[in-house]
């Protein structure tokens, strides 16, 4: 490919995190294997919207466009691109648009509402937990997804959620995890990246389960895993690409749910009964069929134990 489009990938955070942004680089090195442009990783920026604005600033100038990975992006990116008219933007778990902005929504609700139907399914205490990291979009939309799932499943169950701040630190998410464990949660829902090493230790010392999210983890950890709910950022990010070197800046926000074949879904345990796996395959039916309506808000309590510290 003669003269191929320079394109950042950039990331909050680091890439190899086991998590969510590990996934979307796969994306994006396919998409730079597949010649589609020439490919430029930004990552290690901190959550901080002011370093986010520098790091953005030091680094558009030298390419022509900017793919950033996560909602983290959704106040600086259009920033950014009002005052570079001439080059292309996209936001992947982003919900913002503009004539040279596009977004891209890997739809992490529809695969965290059946994680909810599945911890409602196993739960022997009556209790499950949520535990996510930064208040962003795609992470507040996941937390309002796996309550509903379990009130759908089962509206006795009581839901712990919790964000603590921290997508990286595994003291604090080990620490946020214990709390919930303690209050009577068996079976945890987590939404992180590097930190949910500290989750997995908490539900491991405890025999607490957990659902984890963005990649197979029932593969990597089936002792501690019951399910996960898959999540293709890659496949967004891919798409992203590829939309920007041809030159389309969708104006509406593409998303990508359970009508696109495995692009989100829960990856079930081989330990999880069949009574449980008939009640997600019906969820999985009832939301294609428009029967069930995923919100994308909770207005509900929140989990803040009182001696674990907020993380960084």
């Amino acid at each position: 490919m003669s003269n191929p489009m320079k394109i950042a990938v950039f990331f909050v955070g680091e890439v190899q995190d086991d998590g969510f942004n590990a996934s979307a680089l796969a994306g994006a090195e396919r998409a730079e294997k597949a010649e589609i442009a020439e490919i430029f990783v930004v990552s290690g920026v901190r959550y901080d919207q002011d370093e986010i604005r520098a790091r953005l600033s030091e680094v558009v100038p030298d390419v022509d466009g900017l793919v950033f990975i996560g909602g983290q992006g959704n106040i600086a990116t259009p920033e950014i691109a009002a005052a570079h008219p001439d080059k292309r933007f996209a936001i992947v778990q982003g919900q913002k648009t503009a004539p040279n902005l596009a977004s891209y929504d890997v739809r992490q609700e529809d695969s965290a509402f059946l994680a909810g139907v599945l911890a409602a399914n196993l739960t022997r205490s009556g209790v499950v937990g949520h535990l996510s990291g930064h208040r962003v979009r795609p992470g507040l939309k996941g937390r309002a997804a796996f309550v509903a799932g379990v009130k759908h499943a089962a509206p006795a169950v009581k839901a712990l959620t919790g964000f603590c701040g921290t997508q990286d630190d595994s003291a604090v998410t080990q620490r946020w995890a214990e709390a919930e464990i303690a209050e009577g949660a068996d079976v945890i829902f987590t939404m992180l990246n590097d930190a949910r090493r500290g989750a997995i230790e908490a539900c491991r010392a405890r025999g607490a389960r957990q659902i984890g999210n963005a990649l197979d983890w029932v593969e990597k950890e089936p002792d501690v895993f019951v399910a996960s709910a898959l999540a293709r950022i890659d496949i967004g990010v891919e798409w992203a690409i590829r939309d920007m070197v041809e030159g389309k800046t969708p104006s509406d926000i593409v998303e990508f749910g359970l009508d696109e074949g495995d692009v989100v879904s829960l990856k079930l345990g081989e330990d999880v009964p069949e009574a449980a796996r008939e009640a997600v395959l019906a969820a999985v039916q009832e939301i294609r069929a428009g029967r069930i309506v995923i919100p994308d808000r909770y207005d509900g309590p929140e989990f803040e134990p009182e001696t674990v510290p907020c993380g960084g």
